[in-house]
């Protein structure tokens, strides 16, 4: 009986004690997963986008259009998000983990990666900052960290794996966005835009996308903190993507054979822009037209087959071939002239700018 009450004693002791200094008996992970928590929280904030309507007498009309996620990533109030968080924004209001809202200024866009910068004008103490690590040093089963703000519901944080490497999906203007990541947290409407965090609380994705029309079904996705990295720089300082272009208007040759034009797989150059890379290489574009059917039809033009010895047959072959490069760099292009196939080396030059 005595060894009873002495349990007693100790058990009321041990309870007294935790209650007291917030000791607990959590696991490993769950203590990993507190301190990210609260190591990150506060960097990240809740974006409204307010666009202008007009009612029945023409009076503007404000109304909050969607809501995403951000995340700070320097003491100047500068914050990585989702490009269709902020699309067609009259007005950007941004959230801080305290509270308090400002206004945002959209900083630079890249729809092609749905990726955009936003900065507002906060007090530096008023909000925490998050760190990139490199994604390419990633790996599927890995344990990663949601924050976002889903439905609302601020400052969530859901937990999951790497599910997947590699994965390719459409940005909202169709482009196709190569190397996203794929997990398993839960990633809802609203998370877009927030970050994904390793291990150590550093950022390796922007929470992109679900699959699925409602709610989220086990698979989300990710932009790789990389690519964030690499465009980034022209964003604060241009507002756009600087990226090399060829400087041709090219047509699948897929849809020739579909009536009836027997010509390899590959892109039919129709134009050539004057001064551009592929002029200065010597590419060619359509000299003429030829009526085929009830279609009329360029012809003439060089073919291109590969770049690099990687087959090009679509549009986003060739944009994933030059986009991701930078200028200056060098490409070698296989094409066909004339049933002769040939080959150069071209040196990249920036687009002008939009």
């Amino acid at each position: 009986m005595c060894n009873y009450k002495n349990l007693f004693i100790f058990l009321v002791i041990a309870f007294s004690f935790e209650s007291a200094f917030g000791v607990s008996s959590f696991s490993a992970d769950e203590k990993e997963n507190i301190l990210i928590y609260e190591k990150s929280s506060r960097a990240v904030v809740n974006i409204s986008n307010i666009a202008v309507n007009y009612d029945f007498f023409y009076r503007a009309m404000p109304a909050e259009t969607g809501s995403g996620t951000g995340f700070i990533i320097n003491k100047f109030g500068i914050i990585v998000t989702n490009y269709h968080v902020v699309e067609n924004a009259s007005k950007l209001v941004v959230t801080l983990a305290d509270n308090s809202q400002w206004p945002g200024k959209l900083v630079g866009a890249d729809p092609n990666n749905d990726l955009a910068i936003v900065r507002i004008k906060a007090p530096a103490d008023s909000f925490d900052i998050l760190e990139f690590s490199q994604s390419n040093n990633i790996v599927v089963g890995q344990k990663v960290l949601a924050l976002g703000n889903p439905f609302g519901l601020r400052q969530t944080l859901t937990t999951g794996i790497i599910s997947a490497l590699g994965r390719t999906i459409a940005a909202k203007n169709g482009r196709k966005i190569e190397g996203i990541i794929q997990t398993d947290a839960a990633i809802n409407p609203g998370n877009s835009g927030g970050p994904l965090l390793d291990s150590e609380g550093k950022v390796i994705g922007i929470n992109t996308a679900i699959i699925g029309s409602a709610g989220s079904v086990g698979i989300g996705f990710a932009v790789p903190s990389n690519t964030a990295l690499r465009i980034l720089p022209d964003l604060l300082k241009y507002g756009y993507v600087r990226r090399p272009w060829l400087g041709i208007e090219p047509i699948p040759t897929v849809y020739l054979r579909r009536i009836g034009i027997d010509v390899p797989d590959g892109l039919l150059i129709k134009r050539v822009v004057k001064g551009a890379s592929a002029d200065q290489a010597g590419l060619r574009g359509a000299s003429r037209t030829v009526k085929v059917g009830r279609y009329q039809v360029p012809w003439g033009g060089d073919i291109i087959t590969h770049i690099n010895k990687i087959p090009i047959t679509t549009m986003e072959d060739l944009a994933q071939q030059i986009e991701t490069r930078k200028a200056g760099e060098e490409i070698t292009i296989h094409y066909i002239r004339n049933d002769r196939v040939l080959s150069v080396t071209v040196e990249l030059v920036l687009r002008p700018k939009p």
